[in-house]
């Protein structure tokens, strides 16, 4: 397992990677205490619902292949755009998810970067 990410660039990879080593507590340490994901466009979720919601992703058993399109940072605070992709079989037949993410990363005070927002369907509309 990837330790925390040192630089920005290097979130979604560590991510990718404890996703794929399939331990929800392994997932949760990439993001800091009161950070928000958002499973499906319009929904904010933190702390206990985040993790589950990211647990269901992690249910399906298939690998998320991430690919990081862009990453500003200033000084503590990285804005991340990330292009993703989880797909593979299962009992129901063929599974694609994909999206670009919109994130925000900060350094925390260990100099360790985590997500302070996830949102993987960062270009989507809610509803749409």
């Amino acid at each position: 397992m990837r330790p925390l990410a040192e630089r920005p660039e290097d979130v979604p990879h560590v991510f990718a990677d404890r996703f794929n080593g399939g331990d929800p507590a392994a997932v949760a340490a990439v993001y800091e205490e009161g950070a928000v994901f958002v499973p499906e466009p319009g929904t904010p979720l933190t702390g206990a619902d985040a993790h589950a919601a990211n647990a269901r992703f992690m249910a399906l058993g298939l690998p998320i292949k991430v690919s990081p399109r862009h990453v500003y940072s200033a000084g503590d605070l990285a804005l991340l755009i990330v292009d993703w992709v989880i797909e593979g079989p299962s009992r129901e037949g063929p599974v694609r998810i994909e999206g670009t993410a919109t994130d925000v990363a900060r350094r925390g005070p260990d100099g360790r970067w985590r997500y302070a927002v996830d949102n993987p369907f960062g270009t989507s509309a809610p509803g749409g």
